[in-house]
This record gives C-alpha cells, structure tokens and sequence, in this order.
C-alpha cells in the first residue's frame, strides 16, 4: 500500500486531528486515511448500476426483458490493458 507524508501541519490542524481521532476510538493515522477517503469517496456518488436499475423501472421493463438484457451481458471479467 502507497503511504504519503504531509509536511507543514500547522499544530492546530493536527491537534484537532488528534481530538478526532480519540473521539473516534482510532490513531491519528487511521483517522486521516479515513478523512481522505471520505474526501475522494463521497457516500452519496451515483453508482451506474444503481442509475441503471432506476431507468429500467422508469422504462417498465418486463421480466422477460430483464431476462433477455442478463443472457445477453458479458460475464467475463475485462482483460487489462496492454501497454507494451
């Protein structure tokens, strides 16, 4: 796993990191893996199988479509990409 080092922490920032972490039962490292994930990773992101499943039902696809649309789907998992 990657780390990353911040320099430069004014002390008020860390300190309130530190009252975070001790509120939160973790070290001050595992509360800013956590911050950052929650900056980059909102809980709210749309999910395109989520958008997917809603315009199916906005379109009232039978059961039998849905059957059709599964058979159809790929189930392979994607190759990667070749950058030679």
């Amino acid at each position: 796993m990657p780390s990353v080092t911040v320099r430069n922490v004014p002390e008020e920032v860390h300190r309130a990191i530190r009252v975070r972490a001790a509120r939160h039962g973790r070290s001050v490292e595992a509360e800013m893996r956590e911050i950052l994930g929650d900056s980059v990773k909102p809980a709210h992101r749309l999910k395109l199988g989520s958008l997917l499943a809603e315009i199916g039902r906005k379109v009232k696809l039978t059961d039998e479509e849905l059957v059709l649309f599964e058979n159809m789907r790929d189930k392979n998992p994607a190759r990667s990409a070749s950058l030679e």
